[in-house]
């Protein structure tokens, strides 16, 4: 008895102190805006390929409520040809409002409109605010990510809503990442322009959740493991003692029979 409640002991010791060790991460709900110091910005990280697009023809377009309206948006942004320059990866890092809008991939800023623009593509990153890669945190913060629309109608138009919720990751040292997820659904359409002409686009439009997801890493008080600890020895020794007390009685009363047999 004696043997296995050393056992058993060190056993619920050993993954006790396991869960002091590690940290938790807790996660809660509440709505706010967590950035205040971002001056009502988000930042965007896009990186798209079109294969069938020349560079000269790509541009990014920004609108939202607020007004804004900038047409072939260049700041933070890189065209890097593909297929011998038939292609174009278009890499941007850019902000928007934090009201609903959208912001477009398009040849609407090309000086000269071509006669068949191919708005086939796929997506390798679209994210917003600070990169954010915990283990223990799986989250939409890259929900796009391989999007492949090589095989769609080269003309068409593609429409990704996207529904942004802020993020906020709080660290063992009380530092806050400010990162968003999204939730994303897509439509596929041919759009014609007044003239009749058919200028495809793929559009990110956005809107933002009032309800904030925080994750806060902690890890299990001192206090609470030595009471744990505590209550895990003085638990085994008393039951080790009823057990060892049921046993002694048993083994006496089964002396008991075999004396009676032997008289």
């Amino acid at each position: 008895v004696s043997v296995c409640c050393c056992l058993f002991i060190l056993f619920l010791f050993l993954s006790e102190l396991t869960g002091f060790i590690a940290t938790e991460i807790v996660n809660e709900l509440y709505v706010d805006d967590p950035d205040k110091d971002s001056g009502g910005k988000i930042e965007v990280n896009l990186n798209i390929s079109l294969p069938n697009l020349h560079c000269e023809l790509v541009g990014l377009d920004i609108q939202d409520e607020m007004g804004r309206h900038e047409v072939g948006h260049i700041d933070n942004s890189m065209k890097i040809p593909l297929n011998n320059g038939d292609g174009c990866r278009f890499e941007g890092h850019f902000s928007i409002n934090k009201v609903p809008g959208n912001f477009h991939v398009s040849t609407h800023s090309a000086t000269a409109q071509p006669q068949n623009p191919d708005m086939t593509h796929v997506i390798h990153k679209l994210s917003f605010g600070d990169k954010l890669q915990v283990h223990n945190v799986h989250g939409a913060f890259n929900a796009l990510e391989g999007a492949d629309k090589l095989s769609s109608n080269p003309l068409a138009s593609h429409d990704y809503i996207l529904k942004i919720v802020p993020t906020v990751y709080e660290d063992m040292s009380r530092k806050q990442r400010y990162s968003y997820q999204y939730t994303v659904a897509n439509k596929e359409y041919v759009a014609y322009s007044h003239t009749g002409r058919i200028i495809p686009a793929i559009w990110f439009r956005y809107d933002l959740s009032p309800i904030t997801v925080k994750y806060t890493e902690r890890r299990q008080p001192l206090y609470r493991f030595i009471t744990s600890i505590c209550a895990i020895i003085g638990g085994t020794f008393t039951v080790a003692g009823i057990l060892d007390s049921c046993i002694f009685t048993a083994s006496e009363a089964w002396k008991k029979i075999q004396l009676g047999k032997m008289q």
